[in-house]
């Protein structure tokens, strides 16, 4: 009982429609189903990421759902610069003892990425 033939149709026309898919350089579309308005919360200003900001790193808050590539997404439509790398920080709500009484606080989690840029890529935040 054989699932496979052994011959195989070596002859296939080529139309020209596919000649030139062939040739022609395959070019990358933004087709997302999601808004990317909303995928970013805001950029976070804070000692760390201003020093980083000097390196082509730029750090956002994002939203607890997205992915790296949403985020990649997301930054080329709103800043209309490519990123080079995102790596992105998940963190996980908990309870800490805060104040000098050591009274137990809900910290809620969240995500952050952090975007590099190319050198000569700058993200104008203010």
């Amino acid at each position: 009982m054989a699932l496979f033939g052994k011959k195989k149709d070596t002859k296939k026309d080529i139309t020209k429609e596919e000649v030139e898919k062939k040739q022609a350089p395959a070019q990358k579309a933004l087709s997302t189903d999601y808004n990317l308005d909303s995928i970013i919360i805001s950029p976070r200003i804070t000692e760390k990421s201003v020093a980083q900001g000097e390196k082509n790193v730029y750090t956002f808050n994002v939203k607890r759902s997205a992915t790296k590539y949403q985020v990649r997404d997301a930054i080329i439509s709103l800043y209309n610069v490519t990123p080079v790398k995102v790596n992105i920080v998940n963190k996980k709500p908990a309870k800490r003892l805060i104040g000098s009484r050591n009274r137990m606080k809900h910290v809620k989690g969240e995500k952050k990425a952090y975007v590099y840029l190319k050198k000569g890529d700058t993200i104008n935040l203010i």
